[in-house]
């Protein structure tokens, strides 16, 4: 069998999750590995996507093999997709699966945006392997690779593929009105990032009305004339002092112009069920700033084109990135109902927020998402040096183990309750110990209000 590995890295062949890929084409002697090196390559694969569409010809099983960045693919590979579909390429016949290295942050949402895509290719495809950085060095790790290729190549010769059926939108677009401007307070400020091209005019309308509803300022910032030298290389030059080796300024203009807002949107129309590979390439050269959350406590919105209420993933992953920032998502607005009235909601529910500097506590997107980088960054504190500062500034290394009272708590009451006689005493109070702290809260608030 031909397999073809589309190494989305930008690292090339000094890729991690690579290497994951090249220890199986050892164990597999029996087939034909292929490598097109599209993150590293993405420039000039924008200029002569010939050599990938040869390759992708050849193929029989095609692996995306790449690291996951920010919840998603690297924008290298990103850009490849769409390059891919642009060409128009025939892949009947053939199935996909994917290898991907990270910590586990969001290895799902970049999985499903790959068998999306996928599907929108008519491309059948399997289970990918979803490792860990380190796993393929271990023997276990070793072993789970192994088994897994052999998983997959007899689910193959079976022809027993995923096919998910994605749910068509209406299609049914609602065209923004733009009103009269409404007095704006200066006293504050939200800025709309968005990646505007001459003929999105349904979404600059959006834009224009949400500018003009809005009660406070609002800058907007177009990426599409951002300079940009390229995407996000994962070289970790700016572990240390937060300095993107890129030498385009995007880091000081991160800091210095957008961050410097008091409430965040963006507006951007559905492209290959995400914001899109320039989205993606922002988002990822956002690193520069590491794992810290530095725009936490500021309010997030989305004005969206397209039909979002179908895309599972997306949805997801906003919900998701507001969350692990510790930011409030003000909401959606999108074009597929009532325009204005959606927009409309989403100015105040901002304007409200930043008035009252509102952050609601996280759910489990976010809780679950900060546990993995605290122990990452704590890990790594040796070279993440920015990362480990702001997180112990800010309190984030809130290890469950440092909590000594709690847990000889729990000693103690555990070794009561394994007393027979103690147990008997004690099952019918211990709802009441429980919330004995809880009810002198609701005491000391009744005698305040006495007061």
């Amino acid at each position: 069998m031909n397999i073809l590995v589309i190494n989305g890295s930008p690292k090339g062949k000094n890729s991690i999750t690579l290497h994951t890929c090249l220890f199986l084409e050892k164990r597999f002697p029996d087939h034909h590995f292929i490598y097109v090196d599209a993150g590293q390559k993405i420039k000039a694969l924008e200029k002569d996507f010939s050599p990938a569409l040869e390759a992708l010809r050849e193929a029989d099983l095609i692996v995306f093999c790449y690291p996951v960045y920010t919840f998603l693919v690297p924008s290298q590979l990103h850009r490849f997709v769409e390059l891919m579909k642009d060409s128009g390429v025939d892949l009947s016949g053939k199935a996909a699966t994917q290898v991907t290295t990270s910590k586990h942050f969001y290895d799902v949402t970049a999985h499903r945006f790959v068998e999306d895509n996928c599907a929108d290719l008519s491309l059948p495809f399997l289970d990918g392997l979803s490792a860990d950085m380190d796993d393929i060095l271990s023997e276990k790790g070793q072993k789970q690779a192994v088994d897994w290729l052999e998983f997959t190549l007899w689910k193959h010769s079976r022809k027993e593929f995923k096919q998910p059926q994605l749910f068509e939108g209406k299609g049914i677009r609602h065209a923004a009105t733009v009103p009269e401007a409404v007095p704006h307070d200066g006293s504050r400020k939200a800025v709309i990032v968005t990646d505007l091209l001459p003929e999105d005019t349904a979404l600059k309308a959006m834009i224009d009305r949400f500018v003009a509803v809005f009660p406070y300022g609002c800058d907007v910032i177009n990426i599409e004339d951002f300079p940009f030298q390229g995407g996000c290389l994962s070289c970790f030059g700016c572990a240390a002092s937060g300095k993107c080796v890129y030498r385009d300024g995007f880091d000081e203009f991160l800091r210095g112009t957008i961050h410097k807002h008091d409430a965040i949107l963006y507006a951007f129309r559905i492209k290959d069920h995400s914001m899109g590979a320039r989205f993606k390439m922002y988002d990822d050269r956002q690193f520069c700033n590491g794992h810290r959350t530095v725009t936490m406590g500021t309010s997030f919105g989305y004005l969206v084109e397209g039909d979002y209420s179908v895309e599972e993933n997306l949805r997801l992953l906003l919900e998701a990135r507001a969350q692990v920032g510790g930011n409030f998502l003000a909401g959606v607005a999108t074009d597929e109902g009532e325009v204005d009235r959606d927009i409309d909601a989403l100015a105040a529910t901002v304007a409200w927020a930043m008035d009252k500097q509102y952050t609601p506590p996280q759910n489990f997107l976010g809780v679950g998402g900060m546990k993995i980088f605290r122990d990452l960054i704590y890990m790594m504190r040796g070279l993440m040096r920015a990362d480990h500062k702001f997180f112990k500034s800010h309190g984030q290394y809130d290890f469950p183990q440092k909590q000594w009272k709690t847990s000889w708590m729990m000693y103690l009451v555990g070794g009561m309750m394994n007393n027979p006689k103690l147990k008997k005493k004690l099952t019918g109070r211990m709802t009441e110990g429980m919330i004995a702290p809880y009810e002198k809260i609701a005491e000391a608030r009744e005698r305040d209000l006495r007061q």
